[in-house]
């Protein structure tokens, strides 16, 4: 946004250099994107001259040869060749004479153009480093005092900052907003526009407004309409118009331009509508129906539709709320009657309306990010003096104010103590006090704390909604302090290892590094959804339970249950595309429902999509749900979990957006953690727009449950001999899992091994069932490795050990060893 310093000189009194100023704004917590410096710097031997004569050059077609009067004190009348088609005889122009030097190091003296004299230039904007076009000569006011130094008689000129106001700070896109930190920071008193008007009115005229009615009050709590009639549009006044140009606005009319004006001042966007226009006299704050259509000031046709809201007459929608005006309903040259607007929309509908339509402009910008709607009816105010000031007319019944203004009561209480430990360093009581109060951050009581010392009750003021916890004012007594101010000092802290990290961080570092390995691309998304995706992919209840109270866009409305929606968007775009990449993985926060309330968990999630048409030499071999099992294994294990000891149950339905018959869940949220992989479900993945089959996997955890994931990783010798190997062959249920039976396996091994060795592996390879079985059984083959760190093992003590655990997995009955 830019700001003009002449501007802010009217609110504050600024005696600072741009430099100074900018390092206060930059301090005030704004950064600074660019300065531009309109101000002329003074050249010497550059004077004011009167063109007398013009005659065309001899020897070039394009120059003209000017006697210019410079005044008795440099010369008085001389001769000079110049090329600009403004060369007239009565213009007063700036003349360079031998001896200046000009922006860029120019070096001006006498010389000879084409065979003529010339004793100096006159010259063009540009030359003297103001800026614009190459395009004629700088005319200068015709009172200009022929010989004056040149520096005298040109406009003050101005200084403009271009500055990032961060999304919490609205109340800082306005010059008195901004005027407002830099009253703080200097230590000066702020002054307030004048405003004149006080809602008074001569007669009525229900001809130029007859009504005014709100139908969508939940978007626009307060509309405030008022007629003016006999106004006279023009152009507006120089100063207003050195205003708007100052800051990069093309002034149109003195209407248009107060509307502006007010919305730079205050930062409260306004409309003028031409009360000629209004179909029936009336104004409506409605929705728009679906399909229908307005023609913006740009002219371009849009189509509305239900969710955006307009402001219409009694037959058709004349602006697009809060972003831009209709065609046909601004005011223009034959406007003599006008109604005013200001008014208070909801944030997340114009934002979301801008959004849809492709459309933005300086009203949206700022009532997106929230205007203070305690200002409204005294921006309007406002904009009445401005407009009978340079527009003339009068003000008539009846207005209307639709709505009010909502009531506004935040305090926090904060105490001295509490500001120091944050800070880490000692600021004086009254410096807090002094700080605050300076923001109009008014102390309006004041009690003792549990340690005897003060807690001050802090009043904020309406247009700080950035201010809701005691933290904050931490950050503001912070800001008007001085963060260079804040003194030296070592940073002591704990050095940390890896087991030391946060468990949280230290899962998600882990899982990044394993899937990594494993040739997956990182992606990142946010942690919001849409509900229709929520009721189609997960579940009407969840859409219940995680949607927003406040959301910002209808796209953005509910917490995410799970990663794989987001995994699936970045694929789906690799594909539209054509980039390759299609093992995604992602880490990040989701939100489950455990004990009626909403849990954020650490989740990690991936997608694998196989593309059986793809062209390659060498085709990669196509997933399976065991390959995504495994993925999901080892993401569990790097959290302190074990895929292998929770029970999986196969998904029913569509549920999650799995497909039936080819995925699995495990463990439930009350055990503190869930994971689920498999295919995932082939029509919800075309409809997508997705080609190929799409495996995926997703595991979410309780913080809580990380606890014992973040231990270090130590170090443990291997054996330089040879390993035993031995098979087994075991019968069992065929509905028995194999994990099941290799735990017991396991188990058994372990308490066979002697100190002299032990099983180091135990694995599945086989799995049986047909001739020579009973139906209801299977043969699972299991692999045995034993070892020793000290020598190499003798067949008889492996045979010894592996008769024993023959006899010992056989003991209970449930599993035969098969011969």
């Amino acid at each position: 946004m830019k700001l003009s310093r002449n501007w802010l000189k009217q609110y504050v009194r600024l005696y600072a250099s741009a430099e100074e100023l900018q390092r206060a704004i930059t301090f005030l917590g704004f950064e600074v994107e660019g300065v531009v410096d309109t101000r002329f710097t003074p050249l010497e031997h550059v004077v004011v001259g009167e063109i007398k004569t013009r005659a065309k050059h001899p020897n070039a077609d394009k120059l003209s040869v000017c006697t210019v009067d410079v005044g008795p004190a440099h010369g008085g009348v001389r001769t000079i060749v110049c090329g600009a088609h403004n060369c007239d005889p009565g213009h007063r122009v700036p003349v360079a004479l031998p001896g200046a030097v000009l922006p860029g190091d120019f070096h001006i003296k006498q010389s000879k153009i084409r065979g003529q004299q010339s004793d100096g230039m006159m010259c063009a904007p540009d030359e003297l480093g103001l800026g614009g076009e190459h395009a004629g000569l700088l005319i200068l006011d015709p009172a200009a005092p022929v010989g004056a130094p040149l520096h005298e008689v040109l406009p003050e000129g101005d200084v403009i900052f271009d500055i990032e106001v961060t999304p919490n700070r609205p109340d800082v896109l306005c010059h008195l907003g901004l005027a407002r930190e830099l009253a703080a920071w200097l230590r000066y008193d702020i002054r307030f526009p004048e405003i004149r008007f006080r809602g008074e009115t001569r007669g009525s005229r229900p001809d130029l407004l007859a009504d005014i009615s709100v139908q969508a009050p939940e978007d626009c709590p307060l509309y405030v309409g008022i007629a003016v009639a006999g106004v006279k549009v023009g152009p507006s006044p120089a100063w207003l118009q050195e205003r708007l140009r100052a800051v990069g606005l093309r002034p149109i009319n003195n209407l248009v331009d107060v509307g502006n004006y007010v919305m730079l001042e205050l930062g409260q966007p306004l409309h003028v509508f031409d009360a000629r226009k209004l179909g029936g006299r009336k104004l409506v704050v409605r929705r728009a129906g679906d399909g229908e259509r307005l023609t913006t000031l740009d002219g371009k046709e849009r189509e509305l539709n239900a969710s955006m809201l307009v402001i219409a007459d009694e037959t058709r929608p004349l602006v697009v709320a809060g972003i831009m005006g209709g065609l046909d309903a601004g005011v223009d040259e034959t406007t003599t009657d006008i109604v005013l607007e200001a008014a208070y929309f909801r944030p997340q509908s114009i934002r979301a309306t801008s959004r849809r339509l492709g459309l933005a402009s300086d009203s949206s910008y700022r009532f997106e990010r929230g205007v203070d709607p305690h200002g409204t009816r005294e921006a309007a105010y406002r904009a009445i003096d401005l407009i009978l000031e340079t527009a003339g007319g009068t003000v008539v019944g009846p207005s209307f104010q639709v709505g009010g203004d909502r009531p506004w009561s935040r305090e926090i209480q904060v105490g001295p103590a509490f500001i120091r430990e944050r800070l880490g360093f000692h600021i004086s009581d009254e410096d807090m006090r002094e700080a605050l109060q300076s923001l109009n951050l008014a102390i309006v009581g004041e009690s003792e704390d549990r340690r005897g010392g003060p807690t001050w009750t802090v009043s904020i003021p309406s247009y700080r909604t950035d201010l809701d916890r005691p933290i904050d004012l931490v950050e503001e007594v912070l800001r008007i302090h001085g963060t260079d101010r804040v003194p030296a000092a070592p940073c002591v802290g704990p050095a940390l290892a890896d087991g030391d990290d946060d468990p949280v961080a230290v899962f998600n570092r882990r899982a990044a590094e394993y899937l990594v390995g494993q040739h997956f691309h990182e992606v990142v998304n946010y942690t919001l959804r849409s509900q229709r995706e929520l009721t189609t992919w997960v579940s009407q209840a969840a859409a219940e339970e995680l949607a927003l109270a406040n959301p910002f866009v209808d796209d953005q409305s509910h917490l995410r249950p799970t990663l794989v929606l987001g995994i699936l968007d970045s694929l789906r775009l690799n594909q539209s595309r054509g980039v390759p990449a299609a093992r995604l993985f992602e880490t990040g926060r989701v939100f489950m429902e455990l004990g009626g309330t909403v849990q954020e968990c650490v989740a990690a999630g991936f997608v694998i999509c196989h593309q059986p048409k793809e062209r390659a030499w060498l085709g990669r071999p196509e997933p399976d749900f065991y390959s995504v099992k495994r993925q999901v294994a080892v993401l569990a294990r790097q959290a302190g979990l074990e895929l292998a000891d929770a029970d999986l149950a196969p998904v029913r339905g569509s549920f999650w957006g799995w497909q039936e018959g080819h995925s699995a869940a495990a463990g439930e949220m009350r055990d503190g953690w869930t994971a689920r992989f498999g295919l995932m479900n082939l029509a919800m993945i075309r409809a997508l727009g997705i080609e190929g089959k799409v495996w995926a996997g997703v595991i979410a955890i309780l913080p809580q449950r990380l606890t014992g994931a973040a231990g270090r990783r130590r170090y443990r010798p291997f054996s330089l001999f040879p390993a035993a190997l031995r098979d087994l062959a075991l019968v069992v249920d065929a509905a028995r899992p194999a994990s099941d039976v290799r735990a017991r396996l396991v188990a058994v091994a372990e308490a066979q091994a002697t100190a002299a060795f032990r099983v180091e592996a135990v694995e599945v390879f086989d799995v049986y069932r047909g001739q020579g079985l009973p139906a209801d059984k299977k043969s699972l083959a299991f692999a045995l490795s034993f070892r020793s760190g000290e020598r190499t093992l003798t067949d008889q003590e492996v045979n010894a050990a592996f008769a024993k655990i023959q006899q010992e997995i056989a003991a209970d009955g449930s599993i035969v060893v098969r011969s």
